[in-house]
């Protein structure tokens, strides 16, 4: 017969077991209780969505909607596409759901997303992301609120000395469409030692060109005219409510005045939360107000600010958390054993108390798993143990073992 080739996994997937899915759990079950904290509702979305959800939310010519994007055709001949990041189908959902009557909208999501890059530390084809939204707030409060949920669950994740919150103002429309046009005047001056990149975007989206990575376009990028130059007394108002905010709520703040946003409706305040504990300086949680997303995907003008992080390198970083453990691990030996085992096992269980039970090898053997297991007791069965109706209980810290009636147990080991 011949011999059958196992599937491999697909390039940038993984699959998760023992510590790194602990970690993975516990960056997740933080970032739940951290929304509840905040009043964040908790919302479902499909992985799948209408490619123009993201062609018109992300842009048509940006790397991730050109070049990244799972999208294909389904047997209806729609195009569909993996989402790449979750605030585009938020949006979608507010106006398709009925979400709108809620305004203003606190919401908070995670799980997976794809683009179609190369793997690398902390990156994977098929990743995921934590993020929080607040639709229909067009106040700086709002911004000050997904901020100091970011800064509390970074800190609840024990990261808070190691992450710092990169932070900016792109303007309001009128401050955003001068300080364009300066951009677009200064990179043009220097059109013949830009990238090719850079070239391509200079008349598409200049404000992109900031964020440049051809070393080439840095010295270009340096002497570029800065934001702070263009504010209207308005933006300028914004911006200073937001960071008085932050300083009495006692975030940790450093102004970024060459972080920027590329797309349009990208409005007021962006910012990333960055750490080199990972080597070098990477970026773990980043957003901004998107006061004119609803409006391109054909809704009414709605202002937005949100934010999304990726689990996986979050995860990397945090302590590893404490081992999930059984608070006790029945030993039976022998079939009537056995059977009592299952029944005391079951009523443990339904009784809110964490137990297990050892089935395999001969008594040492099985003490030792329960051992490994990192259970506190043991509950030792045997034929005259199930003719007595008592269990031998053995607390592995101390040696302590003594013999407690079947019905006793759950009160035994809650003491």
């Amino acid at each position: 017969m011949a011999q059958i080739s196992t599937p491999q996994p697909i390039r940038g997937m993984q699959s998760l077991l023992g510590e790194e899915a602990d970690r993975f759990a516990h960056v997740v079950a933080t970032f739940d209780r951290v929304r509840r904290l905040f009043g964040f509702k908790r919302v479902e979305l499909p992985v799948l969505e209408p490619t123009a959800v993201f062609a018109r939310s992300l842009g048509e010519t940006t790397d991730v909607v050109s070049k990244e994007m799972y999208s294909f055709e389904d047997r209806s001949g729609d195009s569909v596409t993996l989402r790449p990041e979750f605030t585009a189908g938020i949006a979608r959902a507010f106006l398709t759901e009925g979400w709108q009557q809620f305004t203003p909208l606190k919401v908070a999501t995670h799980g997976p997303a794809f683009r179609y890059e190369r793997p690398q530390k902390g990156r994977f084809r098929q990743f995921h992301q934590l993020d929080a939204e607040i639709l229909g707030a067009g106040e700086p409060q709002a911004d000050v609120e997904v901020l100091c949920f970011a800064d509390q669950l970074l800190r609840e994740l024990g990261l808070g000395d190691t992450v710092v919150c990169k932070l900016n103002t792109l303007g309001d429309p009128a401050t955003r469409s001068a300080w364009r046009d300066a951009l677009h005047g200064h990179f043009a001056a220097h059109r013949a030692d830009l990238s090719e990149d850079s070239r391509d975007r200079l008349d598409r989206n200049p404000v992109r060109i900031l964020d440049s990575k051809a070393h080439q376009d840095w010295p270009i990028v340096d002497s570029a005219p800065v934001i702070d130059d263009y504010l209207t007394s308005e933006a300028s108002d914004f911006f200073a409510a937001v960071t008085s905010g932050l300083d009495a709520a006692g975030v940790r703040w450093e102004r970024a005045p060459r972080l920027v946003r590329g797309l349009d409706y990208y409005r007021h305040t962006a910012f990333e939360f960055v750490t080199d504990a990972l080597g070098a300086q990477g970026t773990v949680l980043a957003g901004g107000r998107y006061d004119g997303l609803i409006e391109a995907l054909g809704g009414p003008h709605t202002p937005a600010i949100g934010w999304a992080a990726g689990i996986e390198r979050l995860s990397m970083m945090i302590d590893a958390p404490a081992v999930e453990a059984p608070l006790a691990v029945i030993v039976p030996m022998g079939t009537a054993a056995e059977q009592a085992g299952v029944r005391i096992l079951a009523e443990l269980r339904r009784s809110g108390i964490t137990a297990d039970m050892g089935l395999r090898g001969n008594m040492k053997k099985r003490m030792a798993r329960a051992a490994s297991s990192g259970a506190a007791h043991v509950i030792i069965l045997g034929e005259t143990e199930v003719e007595s109706g008592t269990a031998q209980v053995k607390d592995l810290a101390t040696g302590e073992q003594r013999a407690v009636a079947f019905d006793m147990l759950h009160a035994a080991l809650s003491a």
